[in-house]
């Protein structure tokens, strides 16, 4: 029987996809000192606007991953709405990112990219 997995999404700049790209595109790099979460996004419309708007302006380019997590690991992680609706995310503490890559079931994708 398959696994019951959710598929989430990560906005990122062209540093942290090359950080995925060495892990062979399976698991997230470690938080900055600066950064206490990791916060992936539950839908793509968010993590578009964020590649789009944020990271673009930020490093030059934006990209949005999806990948899947089991969902039993990820029902701990209370969903947070940041804005609009559309706006929601879980708050991932970055000590525990490690587990969280360690629930990652198959490959972190790049579907998409903003210059």
């Amino acid at each position: 029987m398959p696994e019951d997995t959710t598929t989430l999404y990560r906005p990122v700049g062209p540093k942290e996809l090359k950080l995925i790209a060495e892990s062979g595109y399976a698991a997230f790099p470690p938080r900055l000192p600066d950064q206490p979460i990791f916060y992936p996004v539950l839908n793509e419309a968010y993590a578009t606007q964020i590649a789009r708007d944020w990271n673009v302006k930020a490093s030059g380019a934006g990209y949005v991953m999806r990948f899947r997590v089991r969902s039993n690991f990820l029902t701990k992680y209370t969903p947070q709405i940041v804005g609009a609706k559309v706006h929601a995310e879980l708050w991932v503490p970055a000590e525990e990112l490690a587990e969280f890559n360690r629930n990652i079931v198959g490959l972190i994708e790049v579907i998409a990219e903003f210059k």
